[in-house]
């Protein structure tokens, strides 16, 4: 399989891990004018396993390095796979809830929130797991990150009242996202060696993780999505025969879209982890906040009713995710 072995491939891996995450969801506000969310979370759903199912077969079974995909499936302990399933789990319960999130009170409050609070709790448990990186470098850009939160948070309490419908509801739902996402990584980490190399006996591969995550995201949608169908966040019902009757074909591939686009983000983070540590390359890619909010400032316009004088509190914003982010990458090396 290909293992990536230089520092600076997996920080450039992680970066784009971070554009990924950051961007798919425009696929849902794309689709949202015409499809409620549910029935664009089957698609996404997938595309995230297609897109893990093709990486397997292609750069999870070349090269020299570890194991094949269907080799690596065949000697993986009921425990590792348990371990990557759960972890899709936990991560679709998340998802779901961000996703909602972002449908009541937008992409620009949604992630920064949610994924700013998993960002914190990844970072921590994961660096708890596998202690790869300086610590004080690390938290340090955590911590900037979460004053970019929050400054994010000011920025939003500043819009006008008729503008802020749902955001009270939105943010409460964030939270919940968040920390609910803040542990889906440690369950892949752990099913997986931590040597991708030559790969201790009954631990999973990336590649092969990455699907078996996928298959838990997948299956758990016959509870989750089939629940928020029935008794949606907001709206009314969608009927449980609306994704073959209401939809076309351009809808459909909208959504698995956006499922490949964050899979790749989900391969690329995984991978990269073996030179960057668990801990910064789930950091890295949580800059998926800065990603957001850019998308939700600058194209959704979000922001478009906030005062004047708020665009200095945009640009600290900003300021505060790009040196935090940076000490995040630095932390490996000092």
């Amino acid at each position: 399989m290909v293992v990536v072995q230089s520092y600076a491939l997996g920080v450039l891996m992680c970066f784009i891990t971070m554009l990924c995450w950051g961007s798919w969801a425009n696929t849902q506000k794309l689709a949202s004018r015409e499809w409620r969310f549910q029935l664009f979370y089957w698609d996404y759903s997938i595309g995230v396993l297609l897109l893990a199912v093709v990486f397997a077969l292609t750069m999870g079974s070349i090269g020299e390095s570890g194991r094949s995909f269907f080799a690596d499936m065949g000697q993986a302990s009921g425990k590792a796979i348990t371990s990557a399933l759960i972890g899709g789990i936990v991560f679709n319960l998340a998802n779901i809830l961000l996703v909602a999130a972002i449908d009541i009170a937008g992409m620009a409050v949604a992630f920064p929130v949610g994924i700013g609070l998993a960002l914190v709790i990844g970072v921590i448990t994961n660096y708890i797991a596998v202690p790869v990186g300086n610590p004080v470098f690390l938290f340090v850009g955590v911590a900037l990150v979460v004053v970019a939160i929050v400054i994010d948070a000011i920025i939003y309490g500043k819009l006008p009242s008729e503008s802020n419908r749902g955001v009270a509801k939105g943010l409460i739902i964030s939270i919940i996202a968040g920390v609910a996402m803040g542990f889906f990584y440690r369950f892949v980490a752990a099913s997986m060696s931590t040597d991708f190399v030559n790969p201790q006996a009954g631990f999973l591969t990336p590649y092969t993780a990455v699907v078996f995550f996928s298959i838990g995201l997948l299956v758990s949608n016959l509870l989750f999505v089939t629940a928020i169908m029935l008794k949606p966040f907001t709206g009314e019902p969608v009927g449980l025969t609306d994704y073959f009757t209401k939809g076309n074909a351009r809808l459909h591939l909208v959504g698995i879209l956006g499922g490949v686009i964050w899979s790749i983000g989900m391969s690329f983070s995984i991978i990269a982890s073996g030179v960057a540590g668990f801990a910064i390359s789930y950091g890295l890619g949580q800059g998926a906040t800065m990603v957001a909010a850019f998308w939700g400032v600058f194209i959704w316009k979000e922001f478009k009713d906030a005062p004047k004088r708020t665009n200095g509190l945009i640009a600290a914003m900003f300021i505060c995710f790009i040196i935090g982010l940076g000490l995040i990458i630095y932390s490996r090396i000092a």
